[in-house]
C-alpha cells in the first residue's frame, strides 16, 4: 500500500510502498480517507513527542478518519506502531475510535478533532467552565485558539478575550465570539512589548477574569500571569490552563511572588493530564456540536502523494491529507 514513511527519527516522511497491516488480535484495520497535519501528529511521527516510544521505519500520522471493516466511519487516534494515519490502511485499537456524525464530512472531522479536543478538554475537564465566566485565550489566532473562542462561547462564557500577534486576524475573530481583542508584539524588536501588553490586559480584565487558555507559553504567558497578579482582586481564583507552546519558548522566568500574591491556579491540559477516554469523549462532543454551533475551521487539502512538499506547510489553514 502507499504511505508516508519516516525512515529515521527527525526525517521528513517520503511517499513510498509499505506492507499492509496484518490482522492483530484486539485491533482492527481501518481504511483511511483523511488525516490532518497537526503539530501533535508531526512531533509524534518524528519521534519527539513525549507520548511515543518510537520505532523506525514507521508510517507518519497520529490520527485520522476512515472506515472500519464493517463500514463504520470513525475518527481514530494513535495507530499501532509502525502503522500511522498517513497510509491507505492502518491498524487501530477500537477503544481509540470515535463515531462521526453523518452530517460531518471527512475533511472537517479530521481537521477539527485535535484542536477542538484541546479546547473542550481544557475548558471542561481542567477549568470546569461555568455559565457567564470570562475566558482569555492567549494565542487565539491559531487553528486551536480560534476554535477555543467558539467553543468557550458555546459552553456559556459571558466574555471571551482573544489575544495574539496578528491584529487583523484578531479583529476578524469578533465575528466568531471574541468580545475583546488584545494584540501584542514581544521579543528583541519590541523592548517595551511586555509592558504594553500588560497595560492592555489590565483594561481587558478590569471586569474580572476566571479562566486563561494559553496556547503560547513564553513571554506572553508570563505577562498574562503578571497582569493577573497585579490586577485581579484578592482571593479571586483564575484557572490558568497551559495547552500549547506555539511560541517555541519551553521555559519561563516565573517569580514566586506572582503565585503567592494571587489566586492563580496553574495547570496543564493534554494527553496524560486528562484521561485518554475523556479526550476521546471531548472529540465526540466537538463533533456533535460542529453543525449546531457553526464551528468554523479553515482547511486546505492535499493528496498523500504530495506529503514531502506539504510536511512543512504553515499551520493555517489546517492542512488535511486526502488518502
Amino acid at each position: 500500500m502507499k504511505a508516508a514513511i519516516v525512515r529515521t527519527a527527525g526525517e521528513k516522511p517520503v511517499y513510498a510502498e509499505f506492507a499492509d497491516p496484518p490482522p492483530v488480535p484486539g485491533a482492527e484495520i481501518v481504511t483511511v480517507t483523511a488525516s490532518a497535519l497537526s503539530q501533535f501528529s508531526k512531533s509524534r511521527s518524528s519521534g519527539s513527542h513525549y507520548s511515543l516510544d518510537a520505532e523506525f521505519p514507521a508510517i507518519a500520522g497520529a490520527d485520522g478518519v476512515g472506515f472500519t471493516s464493517d463500514g463504520k466511519r470513525v475518527y481514530f487516534a494513535m495507530p499501532l506502531a509502525p502503522y500511522g494515519a498517513l497510509a491507505e490502511r492502518t491498524l487501530v485499537r477500537p477503544k481509540l475510535t470515535v463515531p462521526i456524525p453523518d452530517d460531518l464530512d471527512d475533511v472537517t472531522a479530521a481537521a477539527i478533532a485535535n484542536p477542538g479536543m484541546s479546547a473542550w478538554a481544557a475548558l471542561v475537564e481542567r477549568a470546569a467552565i461555568g455559565p457567564g465566566e470570562t475566558v482569555l485565550i492567549n494565542g487565539a489566532t491559531g487553528s486551536a485558539g480560534r476554535l477555543a473562542v467558539q467553543i468557550a462561547k458555546h459552553l456559556g462564557a459571558g466574555r471571551v478575550i482573544a489575544t495574539g500577534r496578528n491584529e487583523a486576524e484578531l479583529e476578524e475573530m469578533r465575528a466568531i465570539g471574541a468580545d475583546i481583542v488584545v494584540p501584542f508584539n514581544l521579543g528583541l524588536l519590541h523592548p517595551s512589548g511586555e509592558k504594553h501588553y500588560e497595560a492592555a490586559l489590565k483594561d481587558a480584565i478590569a471586569g474580572g477574569l476566571n479562566i486563561v487558555l494559553d496556547y503560547l507559553w513564553g513571554k506572553s504567558a508570563r505577562t498574562v500571569m503578571a497582569a493577573i497578579a497585579r490586577n485581579i482582586e484578592d482571593a479571586a481564583p483564575v484557572r490558568f490552563i497551559h495547552v500549547g507552546g506555539a511560541s517555541g519558548e519551553e521555559s519561563i522566568d516565573l517569580p514566586g511572588a506572582a503565585l503567592r500574591s494571587s489566586s492563580i491556579q496553574l495547570m496543564g491540559s493534554g494527553l496524560k493530564s486528562v484521561p485518554l477516554e475523556k479526550l476521546l469523549a471531548a472529540i465526540g462532543n466537538v463533533f456533535a456540536i460542529t453543525k449546531s454551533a457553526n464551528l468554523q475551521i479553515a482547511t486546505r487539502t492535499v493528496q498523500l502523494s504530495s506529503i514531502e512538499e506539504a510536511w512543512d506547510a504553515p499551520g493555517k489553514p489546517r492542512l488535511v491529507v486526502r488518502i
